[in-house]
């Protein structure tokens, strides 16, 4: 964090792996009161749907007194984005507004219950479609199909 602002830096790849992690780090700085989110994807080198879901459910649920950043994404990040109609509710920018924060403290990456990354890729699409109706058509199957996917009682080694 740098003052009030939580920055977020990704390196790599955003996917369903590090989305439960953004989840929690999220919710918990806005139970602690922050509302400006920066997600800076200098080192992003993509992003899949679970991953932008959990970006546009973030902002929503940070609501008009809050603002998600997306900062320094790659073209190809920038057009699947605007396509998806993260524009809609995320502010794309080119560059940072303000102080850049420290260097980061915490690494998102994890191994979450295979339950806990199952419900966070639905709400993620979910959250995808909230952004842009015309994502229903895109993720449907793929909401119904987790949805009713019955969790197996062992994990699978």
């Amino acid at each position: 964090m740098a003052g009030q602002t939580v920055w977020v830096r990704v390196a790599g790849r955003g996917t369903f792996q590090n989305s439960t992690g953004l989840k929690e780090f999220a919710a918990e700085m806005t139970q602690r009161g922050h509302r400006d989110f920066v997600v800076d994807l200098k080192d992003c080198e993509l992003m899949d749907s679970t991953f932008m879901g959990t970006l546009a459910g973030v902002a929503i649920r940070l609501g008009p007194e809050g603002k998600l950043h997306v900062v320094r994404a790659n073209e190809r990040c920038r057009k699947v984005m605007k396509n998806l109609g993260l524009d809609r509710v995320v502010a794309v920018e080119e560059e940072p507004t303000g102080n850049e924060p420290p260097p980061p403290l915490r690494d998102a990456e994890g191994n979450p219950p295979r339950e806990a990354k199952r419900e966070t890729i639905i709400e993620a699409h979910r959250n995808l479609v909230a952004a842009d109706p015309a994502n229903e058509v895109r993720f449907k199957d793929v909401i119904e199909f987790l949805q009713h996917k019955e969790p197996p009682d062992q994990p699978s080694s």
